[in-house]
């Protein structure tokens, strides 16, 4: 396993994260996750991602019993907060009330006493963002918190949020957490611009786009069964690509590509996602442990220039670019 920085912080992540999104306290059975979280452990991943959620906090007390044992010091976990946990308006959202309640659970729930990266998985329009910085702060003074990050945020609301702590002395934002693959992209044009400047590093999710760069879902085919497209919980986050035969096709001639690298599909689309050197780690799931170990094999790998643009010349016109396709709910509280 390699490792990088995190944004220009001193903390140092593995290439490959694990996460369990979907997958743990919902998609699969919890001694299939813990093999799964042993594979990757195995593997050499130390930074683990989840959030609260997720299964609606199942996700971090699977994870938090999978990795019990192991030496804290010697792993990087992440959680999030922002989205509804139960149905009270101040259940949601950026709110100090929510930010420090929403730390205290998770920590009881993972069973540990600090988030290395503490992650706000939407921006929220309907707080203050000083209020949200504040209560960000308060959790790094005491001790709870090491490094704070966004997930989904918008290049200007990104530079909103530093421009406020660098006038009230807080720590900096280190991290952001969007979605980035060979299909995806929209991160490109103004989230890493303003990243490399200011030092943020991202960790990307869903660098497989839910499967489809995996290659096992054929165009004109039936589903391949226990798949996430498959499955009646997950397959509404991937369903339009599914169904976007043009796309699917396309990923399908991207397989002689790999194979001339010596690479798996799913090995070629995360290897692409870490040639941007503003990307600090990508985020892996699994349903099997046999799928981490495949995946793994992407870390430290080069593609040379001339790959990189046959995978460009492939993928045409199916490569979202659009900025304005990063997007958090107008009112969480609604």
């Amino acid at each position: 396993m390699d490792f990088r920085h995190l944004g220009n912080s001193g903390l140092m992540v593995s290439e490959i994260a694990y996460g369990n999104w979907i997958t743990h306290g919902s998609q699969v059975e919890e001694d299939t996750a813990a093999a799964c979280v042993r594979a990757a452990l195995d593997a050499g991943i130390t930074t683990f991602d989840t959030a609260d959620v997720y299964a609606k906090g199942k996700a971090e007390e699977v994870l938090g019993r999978a990795l019990k044992g192991e030496r804290r010091d010697g792993l990087e976990i992440f959680s999030k907060v922002y989205w509804p946990m139960d149905e009270g308006r101040n259940d949601r959202g950026l709110s100090r009330k929510h930010i420090l309640r929403g730390a205290e659970d998770s920590l009881r729930r993972i069973g540990t006493d600090y988030l290395d990266l503490y992650q706000a998985h939407r921006f929220d329009y309907s707080t203050p963002l000083e209020e949200t910085m504040r209560a960000f702060e308060d959790l790094v003074r005491q001790g709870k918190v090491l490094y704070i990050g966004v997930s989904e945020w918008r290049a200007e609301e990104i530079e909103q949020a530093l421009k406020i702590a660098d006038e009230m002395g807080f720590d900096r934002i280190v991290s952001s957490q969007p979605q980035y693959n060979m299909v995806w992209r929209v991160i490109e044009s103004e989230v890493v611009p303003v990243s490399e400047r200011e030092g943020i590093g991202q960790i990307v999710w869903s660098p497989l786009a839910g499967g489809i760069l995996s290659g096992k879902y054929k165009p004109g085919q039936d589903l391949p069964e226990g798949s996430r497209a498959a499955d009646p919980k997950s397959k509404q986050a991937i369903a339009d690509k599914v169904g976007d035969q043009v796309l699917l096709e396309r990923v399908q001639r991207l397989e002689p590509l790999a194979a001339e690298a010596g690479l798996t599909l799913a090995q070629l689309s995360l290897a692409w996602v870490l040639q941007n050197p503003n990307v600090s780690s990508a985020i892996i799931g699994a349903s099997r442990p046999e799928q981490v170990e495949g995946n793994v094999k992407a870390a430290g790998v080069k593609l040379d220039a001339d790959l990189l643009d046959r995978i460009d010349e492939v993928l045409g016109d199916s490569v979202q670019r659009d900025p304005a396709l990063t997007k958090s709910p107008e009112n969480v509280r609604a």
